[in-house]
């Protein structure tokens, strides 16, 4: 079936792309690495004016030189907790005021001794944090053992209330309806915020439900805040534990957010964290250096945590048709869907993720909208089977929006018979929504029967459109890459929007240039 499929040399030039682009973001360090770290030191909450702490204190410490950005913030912000003897918490309320200057306590890593001090607080923050992700792993294979593995595919949704008091009472009936893992979409952060006001897009608000008085609103804090994950973990255990199954959570990251993101999955036992540079790069048109270098940091965390993360399908590109001003067909837009996520799921394996750990999206969103969904879904999947023979695959309902959008349940049992091992069958956001309970049965019962075929029987060899799509895009992806190679990432993301440059700076990737690296002996090295 796949002896005409020229899949050694995709291979092979993923991995050299990959390769290159991998050791560069491992050596790299971005805004968004350094919130992550003050959050792994115990940086939390909000500052004064309401400011997510963490990220108020990185761009104070930036203000008067963004070129620190190189040195990172760990030493200085070590030094400086020596210094006045505070906690991390207040340490950080105080630089984001301008009361503390961590620049000054740049300047005293100048001398040995005092460097040898900031080296040690550093390492103390550090091992306290590692401390803190082996015990959520180690408490992660206890209630493992304890109460069994759910069967895979692991039945998902996405918990459609937007904040935490309702979302709890959503999670229990999800889990008595037999869901397997649960899914929260997190907020997205300031930085990507501040991009689309400045792009002048509407940036949407959370806002708590009313109190039904017409009064005060209730308090609570959003689904996807790490208060409210905290909350919904312990939930989510408590309900597993009656139904004598482990129930996973997952949570996806915005753009800009795959490092903090990182961070919650391993301090709060995350089971699941999407990881999906690519589409960040072509859809969210984020800097190619800064995604792949947030990515790297991200994936180390996931490592020595235990997370499993789900790679996208790879994201729709339009680019090649805009400059030809020609639309591709089908399997043309797939193949270069799919070289993005091979070059995805690679640079994840070089960060020192295992196979097991990477769960690869089969199917692209937009396939039932075209003709034959079924035909070519059995394509995307059989590609991808022989080119991740040792990954899980998953498979991610799109929200519905088409007529089409009803095809998905029986295009996802059809294709899966080909899958292999398929860890994920995640549903969408708005299933069902006026009995998501009902809904849930309904899927885990399609999900029953595809097993069960595919145990029965062995697929054959693809013929007629199949075949077609899956030489086809096969033939783009490595089109594909080889363009990536020669003529950089403008030929999938095309050229920046003009509204984006005046924040290209706060966008950037830059190389590491302090040697010291508080976690590398947990986490491994970054180059």
């Amino acid at each position: 079936m796949t002896s005409d499929w020229p899949l050694d040399r995709l291979m092979a030039r993923a991995d050299a792309l990959a390769g290159a682009w991998g050791a560069r973001a491992r050596g790299s360090t971005t805004v968004g690495q350094e919130r992550a770290i003050l959050r792994l030191f115990g940086v939390t909450g909000l500052d004064a004016a309401g400011r997510p702490l963490a990220g108020a204190t990185v761009d104070r410490w930036l203000s008067g030189d963004p070129g620190t950005l190189g040195n990172g913030i760990a030493l200085p912000f070590a030094m400086a907790l020596v210094e006045y003897d505070l906690e991390p918490r207040q340490l950080a309320m105080d630089v984001a005021s301008g009361a503390i200057d961590l620049t000054l306590e740049g300047e005293l890593l100048g001398e040995p001794d005092r460097r040898g001090v900031a080296e040690a607080e550093a390492q103390r923050l550090a091992s306290a944090a590692i401390e803190r992700i082996d015990a959520q792993r180690t408490v992660r294979r206890e209630t493992v053992g304890m109460l069994g593995e759910a069967d895979r595919p692991w039945l998902g949704v996405t918990l459609r209330e937007p904040e935490v008091e309702a979302a709890l009472e959503e999670v229990a009936s999800l889990i008595a309806a037999g869901i397997d893992l649960i899914r929260i979409e997190v907020p997205i952060g300031r930085e990507l915020a501040d991009r689309l006001t400045d792009a002048g897009v509407e940036v949407p608000l959370w806002q708590p439900r009313e109190s039904g008085t017409g009064l005060d609103p209730i308090e609570s804090v959003p689904t996807g805040s790490q208060r409210a994950i905290t909350r919904l973990r312990r939930a989510i255990d408590r309900a597993a534990a009656r139904r004598r199954a482990y129930v996973r959570l997952a949570i996806a990251a915005p753009a800009l957010g795959a490092p903090e993101g990182a961070v919650v999955a391993a301090f709060e036992r995350i089971d699941l964290l999407t990881s999906d540079a690519m589409a960040e790069i072509v859809a969210n048109a984020v800097e190619p250096d800064r995604a792949l270098a947030d990515h790297a940091f991200a994936h180390r965390l996931a490592r020595r945590a235990g997370t499993m993360i789900l790679v996208g399908p790879g994201p729709l590109v339009v680019a090649p048709d805009l400059s030809s001003g020609v639309p591709s067909d089908p399997a043309t837009r797939a193949g270069r869907a799919l070289a993005l996520q091979l070059l995805g799921v690679t640079l994840a394996r070089g960060d020192g993720l295992a196979p097991h750990q990477i769960i690869v999206s089969a199917l692209p969103p937009w396939l039932t909208d075209e003709p034959a969904a079924g035909a070519r879904a059995i394509a995307e999947v059989a590609v991808r089977r022989a080119l991740f023979p040792t990954h899980p695959l998953g498979f991610v309902e799109p929200p519905t929006g088409t007529d089409r959008s009803i095809l998905w349940p029986y295009v996802q049992a059809a294709a899966a018979v080909h899958g292999g091992d398929i860890a994920l069958v995640l549903r969408a956001l708005d299933i069902a929504p006026d009995d998501p309970v009902a809904a849930a049965r309904a899927a885990r019962a399609a999900s029953v029967v595809s097993v069960d075929v595919a145990g029965a029987t062995i697929p054959g060899a693809l013929t007629g459109i199949a075949s077609d799509h899956a030489r086809g895009m096969v033939e783009a992806a490595l089109v594909t890459l080889d363009r990536l190679g020669d003529q950089g990432w403008r030929t999938v993301a095309g050229d920046p929007p003009a509204v984006g440059r005046a924040s290209r700076a706060r966008d950037a990737a830059t190389e590491r240039t302090e040697a010291f690296d508080p976690f590398a002996a947990m986490l491994g090295p970054r180059g």
